[in-house]
């Protein structure tokens, strides 16, 4: 029942954030049983209906990890002191949070087998015609033990991805390099005693007057790791859409071959791009450092350093999933042909679990360093100093990944376009 009160006294952003995941489930739930009702409408092309379904795949990465990131985020499934007295450890903790990832996905399933079967004509009315018809099936039975199986696939998926993520850590374990360094400088910082400089880059005469305060945000000493593995996978990608595009570029997504070509060629660039951007992120805090930099572009830097692979892999997620939409607006005049009216759903799908992301993961950034924003504010650091390197942050990533997107997109349709 404390689980239960835990989960319900949950503050209204987070609540909203557990109904754009219900929201992002049951549109996900609806085009899988659209897929199934192709299937059952088409029974002469197999190998189309297949791809229908395997095109699901994207959506239903998008909404798993918006449940993570929403998951992350959630204040009330957090280990605090007190609560392991009342049984509920991290262990306990970890499964509230995969129950109600699970519930959230749950509901949005239900809501999509309710939605399908009144377009269909089963609850009340009569089945829609002309475009829908082709993913509905109206007219044959559906087959329920078909259409419960897709539809418990989001719901198992987006819970076993929280529990795994979120399962609890041996204590035990030894403390990282970083953290140890980090704890090492907030005690100097705390006790006014001397330590060894941190700085990565020479500091000027105005970054000398915040020492204390940069001393709070220290950058870790490695680079996140996975970046030479994103290039390879960027580079496959590229190459497996390059030949798959050139193969039958006027209908490619329509084909069953050339379709799963394409897609195994956007899915190993997205990969790229996930693993690599956390490196990019990494790298965009190293550049703010250089050119000895003063106190704003040293704390800017620093943070992006620190928070490279919380932020980019978001980041990656986005510039993927926009790379990928361009490009297939410059290759295809008519890009909803493929799949029909599901295309549009898809499309809010996906684009929309990417952006819920996104801003999730703002959140989870800026609740990660509510203690050294704190720390900084003590030490004297002004609020406009703070804000201001938010907001160079924000522009070095974006001269970064906003070329980044539209050189992959460049890439993505420039067989097509020859």
């Amino acid at each position: 029942m404390l689980a239960l009160r835990l989960t319900r006294a949950a503050r209204p952003a987070v609540q909203v954030r557990r109904l754009l995941v219900a929201a992002a489930s049951a549109g996900t739930g609806f085009l899988l049983l659209g897929s199934l009702g192709y299937a059952m409408d088409h029974p002469q092309t197999p190998g189309a209906a297949a791809l229908r379904l395997a095109w699901c795949v994207v959506p239903l990465a998008a909404t798993v990890y918006l449940a993570l990131a929403v998951a992350r985020t959630d204040p009330g499934t957090r280990p605090r002191p007190g609560l392991s007295a009342v049984g509920l450890g991290p262990g306990r903790l970890m499964a509230v949070s995969a129950l109600t990832t699970l519930l959230a996905c749950t509901l949005g399933s239900v809501v999509a087998l309710l939605f399908f079967l009144h377009l269909r004509g089963d609850l009340s009315g009569l089945p829609i015609d002309g475009k829908g018809a082709q993913f509905l099936a109206a007219d044959r039975p559906l087959p329920v033990p078909a259409a419960l199986t897709l539809l418990a696939l989001l719901p198992l998926a987006a819970s076993g991805a929280v529990a795994l993520s979120l399962r609890p850590r041996d204590p035990r374990r030894p403390a990282a390099k970083g953290t140890a360094a980090f704890g090492a400088r907030w005690h100097a910082v705390l006790h006014k005693t001397e330590t060894p400089s941190s700085a990565d880059a020479p500091v000027d005469a105005e970054a000398e007057g915040w020492s204390d305060v940069l001393t709070v945000a220290p950058p870790p000493r490695e680079a996140p790791a996975g970046f030479p593995w994103g290039v390879a996978a960027l580079a496959a990608g590229l190459a497996v859409q390059a030949y798959a595009n050139r193969a039958a570029p006027a209908s490619v997504l329509a084909l069953p071959v050339e379709g799963a070509a394409v897609l195994g060629g956007w899915l190993l660039t997205a990969l790229g791009l996930v693993l690599a951007a956390p490196g990019l992120t990494y790298l965009c805090g190293k550049v703010l450092q250089s050119a000895q930099p003063g106190a704003l572009r040293l704390l800017a830097g620093r943070v992006l350093m620190s928070e490279a692979t919380r932020i980019g892999r978001p980041l990656g997620v986005v510039c993927a999933v926009t790379s990928a939409a361009l490009a297939t607006t410059a290759m295809y005049d008519q890009p909803a042909a493929a799949f029909g009216p599901l295309s549009t759903v898809a499309t809010l799908v996906v684009g929309g679990c990417t952006l819920a992301t996104l801003l999730t993961a703002a959140v989870e950034t800026r609740q990660s360093r509510a203690g050294t924003t704190a720390a900084l504010l003590r030490l004297g650091a002004p609020a406009t100093m703070l804000r201001g390197s938010a907001a160079l942050r924000a522009a070095a990533l974006i001269a970064l990944f906003v070329p980044l997107t539209l050189l992959i997109a460049y890439l993505s349709a420039l067989p097509p376009t020859k």
